[in-house]
């Protein structure tokens, strides 16, 4: 067939996966994204069920000469997975997750979210460095760098993919690794979706779990920066070992919490400890004498259950969301307090704001190899 002749019932007769328009049942629930200010309407929708469909849908869109947008998870923030009077490649259909124990090595298609993954590596006690929402899509994450609780000592995602497969836009299948076609894995550790539909991850995988200490101190905002200036100096001296979150937010009307924090502005000093439990138990306990507490959930977890802690924070679908961020080269008392004033002024119990220590591991990456 000619490929600049395809045509849309030319698609729907060679792909396995349904191909929806907008005035078909389901699709107004298929261009949903988790961030619910996004509001976008693709011309088709392309389901994908495999490499085959995904191969279809970029030969179509190019025929077309239509804009593509990429959904995986279809947690983006900034709304890459969908666009307007183009064609939505959606891999949300494709999640399977297949690891070899003995290689330590996790194969991911890419529409799997970080729950299927952690799922099955932790079955054999390996982990790979990824998100803080288990629903977040294992694709957007990856080509954004990812940034996780295991980055201290393995880095971020991007730093432990080691291979891929690629559908680039003359609709041909590539598989990249550091022996083969290395550019496009170099291209993949940090630039976005930019290169391709990425259909298959290979990630390196780590001895870890099934449990590790989540640290979990909370103090109150109204007592002051003294805990996080704390927090900053300690965690510049273990940041192997600690990764974690200074993360400002509101008490929930929740049995869990004191109710007289009800309603208070507080931030909690989160991460986890992959150790053995009495030295973790021991690094983070410099962090959990810091002042008065509002409460504490340092303890130990299975490693999915700790990666599934913030799910109910963020439902799919279900708030509008707008984020921002920045990197310092260091985090000076000013910028604490800078922070905490912001926080205190909050217009929204929702707001959230965070502050990462990168980690060793991070900061050993040459800037040049991703």
């Amino acid at each position: 067939m000619d490929a600049q002749n395809i045509s849309i019932d030319d698609l729907r007769a060679a792909m396995s996966g349904r191909v929806l328009t907008q005035e078909q049942d389901g699709y107004d629930d298929a261009r949903q994204l988790w961030n619910a200010m996004i509001d976008r309407s693709p011309s088709v929708i392309a389901k994908c069920e495999g490499v085959a469909d995904v191969i279809e849908a970029v030969k179509f869109a190019v025929a077309q000469g239509l804009p593509v947008a990429i959904r995986g998870g279809g947690h983006n923030v900034a709304g890459h997975a969908a666009c307007d009077t183009g064609v939505m490649i959606d891999l949300s259909g494709m999640r399977a997750v297949q690891v070899d124990p003995e290689q330590r090595v996790a194969v991911v298609e890419g529409g799997a979210t970080w729950a299927e993954v952690d799922q099955e590596t932790q079955a054999f006690g390996l982990a790979t460095p990824g998100g803080l929402i288990s629903e977040t899509g294992v694709a957007g994450l990856t080509l954004s760098g990812g940034f996780g609780y295991l980055r201290g000592r393995h880095g971020l995602t991007i730093d432990n993919l080691v291979g891929a497969d690629v559908v680039t836009a003359d609709g041909n299948l590539v598989h990249t690794s550091a022996k083969e076609n290395p550019e496009l894995l170099w291209a993949l550790q940090g630039g976005g979706g930019n290169f391709g539909v990425v259909v298959r991850f290979e990630f390196k995988l780590h001895p870890t779990g099934p449990e590790v200490l989540f640290a979990g101190p909370i103090y109150a905002l109204d007592d002051g920066p003294g805990p996080i200036r704390a927090w900053r100096d300690y965690v510049s001296r273990h940041d192997e070992d600690l990764a974690m979150i200074c993360e400002f937010s509101t008490v929930p009307e929740d049995d869990e919490f004191p109710r007289e924090f009800w309603g208070k502005r507080v931030f909690a000093l989160v991460g986890v400890v992959t150790g053995p439990a009495v030295a973790a138990v021991e690094l983070v306990k410099p962090l959990r004498v810091l002042g008065p507490l509002v409460t504490d959930f340092t303890g130990r977890m299975n490693y999915v259950d700790v990666q599934r802690l913030f799910d109910a924070q963020t439902p799919f679908g279900a708030m509008r969301c707008y984020w921002k961020a920045r990197y310092l080269t260091e985090l000076p008392d000013a910028m604490i307090e800078r922070a905490m004033e912001n926080a205190s002024r909050a217009r929204s119990p929702k707001t959230i704001s965070s502050r990462w220590n990168m980690g060793q591991r991070v900061k050993r990456v040459e800037a040049e190899a991703t």
